[in-house]
């Protein structure tokens, strides 16, 4: 099997979308590589680390990637599995157009930042773009408004969080990250996470709600919930599917989907035409 594997979607004058697919072959660090352009690059499935400096990011379904153009960088897969992700580039004037002024290095397409978290509406805009795209759906001005509405939201004040805390902390709160990511239907505790990374469960509480903006149970429930977004194209159970992300019934998992994305499991494939 090739390492990736890359569909395009959309070509536009107005932005390009790839869906990106790559099998993890390389658990330690590849050889250093650059973009040519500004990438902003959505993973939807599994988890990779990338590294530029001596910076390290962990991309998983939370997180909207800043790939700027001429930065190299490496990438790893410390969790087997490989990953996928939505990539997406925009014409340079809508770009500067959508992203904050403030985000963007002065004079350039790049940004200040090598990552953002995302909330779930940005997650399931991720998900509706894809499918649709995918299955032929959506026609190029649909696309393009569901591509730039995406951005819109994952650049917003008060719809994606920056990165907080000190270098240390960040590298503390990936650890943790990376435990969860290992196993989503897990059922961890606190005690056992803590563990695993090296610190006591107060301390980690309070670096990963510092750095992440929001609780640990709420960011692996999110997890969850963005991995069963990917997994509902090819699901017919829904009640398994909750059961092998780790719910504890049907129940639970369509009360959790609903209120992070407004509608049930069942819902949400009826919009896409999935079933």
């Amino acid at each position: 099997m090739a390492e990736f594997s890359i569909s395009n979607l959309l070509d536009s004058k107005i932005a390009v979308v790839r869906d990106v697919v790559c099998s993890g072959e390389c658990r330690h660090r590849s050889d250093e590589e650059c973009t040519h352009r500004t990438h902003l690059v959505f993973p939807y499935r599994g988890l990779f680390v990338r590294h530029v400096g001596r910076e390290d990011v962990v991309a998983e379904s939370n997180q909207l990637l800043c790939f700027n153009p001429y930065e190299g960088y490496q990438v790893s897969h410390p969790v087997p599995g490989g990953d996928a992700c939505l990539d997406l580039q925009l014409d340079e004037a809508v770009l500067h157009e959508l992203v904050p002024a403030e985000l963007l290095q002065r004079g350039t397409n790049a940004l200040t930042m090598q990552r953002r978290r995302i909330d779930p509406r940005a997650q399931a805009l991720v998900a509706l773009l894809r499918h649709s795209l995918h299955r032929g759906v959506a026609e190029t001005l649909e696309a393009e408004t569901l591509a730039l509405t995406l951005v819109r939201r994952a650049f917003g004040e008060r719809t994606s969080h920056g990165v907080r805390g000190s270098a240390g902390r960040r590298k503390l709160v990936d650890r943790a990250k990376l435990v969860i990511a290992s196993d989503l239907a897990q059922r961890w505790t606190l005690a056992e996470i803590a563990d695993e990374v090296g610190v006591s469960p107060v301390y980690l509480t309070q670096v990963f709600s510092q750095v992440e903006g929001m609780p640990l149970y709420r960011y692996q429930l999110r997890l969850r919930l963005g991995r069963a977004l990917d997994l509902l194209g090819a699901c017919d159970d829904l009640t398994q599917l909750g059961l092998e992300l780790g719910f504890s019934s049907h129940s639970h998992f369509s009360a959790a989907f609903r209120q992070a994305y407004g509608r049930s499991p069942a819902e949400f494939q009826r919009s896409l035409h999935l079933r």
